[in-house]
């Protein structure tokens, strides 16, 4: 991979839309956002990092990073590599024994390993050309609209998760509803 194809990036947020939740990327010197669907696991563990919170047992990602630690190994760097069919690939970067590995990943799950390991996530400069969207950021009543229509689909979600009997997934709902609340 050549450094300079790539923009560093943070993630902005993770929320749910009416297509499922989204995490959304900003680029270093940009206003424009990358918007990610992922799996609600994952948005959760994501979540979880972006808001500090603690459990009492590890999450999937929080396993993999103590095994890798035990290994000796550590992420390096998260690469959004591509991008196909509104699919996005990535890599993680990890450094061991002072080699640099590459292995594939589904974005979603380099980012959770890149937030604890605190290490730079990287996107592509032509899928972040391809595939960004523009967010007008000054309009404070929007945010706060913005905000009342997320809790409202949070709710739904919560309500829809508890009557197909999914409850750690109900679970994760009510974190995000308790958060939203906290904010708005």
């Amino acid at each position: 991979m050549i450094e300079s194809d790539f923009l560093e990036a943070t993630v902005e947020k993770v929320s749910l839309s009416n297509m499922g939740f989204v995490m959304m990327l900003r680029c270093h010197n940009s206003s424009d956002t990358l918007p990610i669907f992922i799996g609600a696991s994952e948005a959760h563990s994501i979540s979880v990092i972006l808001n500090n919170q603690k459990f009492p047992r590890p999450l999937s990602h929080d396993l993999f990073k103590s095994s890798l630690e035990i290994l000796g190994a550590k992420v390096h760097k998260v690469y959004i590599t591509d991008m196909s069919e509104d699919t996005f690939y990535a890599q993680l970067s990890l450094e061991t024994d002072g080699k640099i590995v590459d292995i594939d990943a589904r974005p979603s799950d380099a980012i959770g390993l890149a937030l604890r390991f605190k290490c730079p996530i990287y996107v592509h400069r032509n899928v972040f050309k391809e595939a960004k969207i523009e967010l007008e950021h000054h309009k404070v009543h929007a945010e706060e609209e913005e905000g009342k229509g997320q809790l409202e689909t949070y709710r739904e979600a919560l309500q829809k998760a508890i009557q197909d009997e999914r409850y750690e997934d109900a679970a994760k709902l009510r974190d995000q509803i308790l958060t939203l609340q906290k904010h708005h």
